[in-house]
């Protein structure tokens, strides 16, 4: 393993342990879904932006379901490991597809988002579907709440993020691209 690849693994790990640690805190109970919002899909877009696209996969998806498994969510691991880990896939894609300039990679963050809304309102309902049947339709508004909550922390903590020179070059070889 080169020294570069061990950084990478490292800063995966990194990454999925704060997706772990930030779904965890700061919950806020939903009404009528028995789940909770939390600031843990902000670094589940931050972990496809920083990381190559399967890399941000693996933070997400394990960070998340670790969280999931750790809190008691057992019917919701496997399906937050593959939601959270699509997020993430397809939000790296995105933001090195757009990401030629400052602003077009700070929109790539922002489509991050709008992702996140989609796959996470959607995949849950899909889920739930099968196991509640109608009543997967409550869960909805408060998955929508959730990821305009990632969208806003994300979009602040991006830039902090990406002033560290060693995240800039992981991010999308832009240590000297300003």
């Amino acid at each position: 393993m080169t020294n570069e690849n061990l950084k990478k693994l490292i800063l995966t790990a990194l990454f999925a342990a704060l997706a772990c640690i930030t779904t965890m805190i700061m919950k806020i109970p939903t009404p009528g879904t028995g789940g909770y919002i939390h600031v843990g899909d902000a670094i589940v877009i931050l972990s496809g932006v920083v990381l190559i696209p399967w890399y941000g996969f693996a933070a997400a998806g394990l960070g998340s379901c670790m969280a999931y498994l750790i809190g008691g969510y057992f019917i919701y691991v496997t399906i937050t490991f593959v939601i959270k880990g699509l997020i993430a896939l397809a939000t790296g894609l995105v933001y090195r597809a757009i990401g030629k300039s400052n602003k077009m990679r700070y929109a790539g963050v922002l489509l991050g988002d709008v992702i996140d809304i989609v796959f996470v309102a959607g995949g849950y309902f899909l889920c739930e579907f099968f196991i509640y049947g109608a009543g997967a339709f409550e869960s909805i508004p408060a998955n929508i709440i959730q990821g305009v909550g990632g969208l806003i922390i994300s979009a602040v903590l991006y830039p902090a993020l990406i002033a560290v020179p060693y995240i800039r070059q992981q991010s999308f070889g832009i240590a000297d691209k300003q």
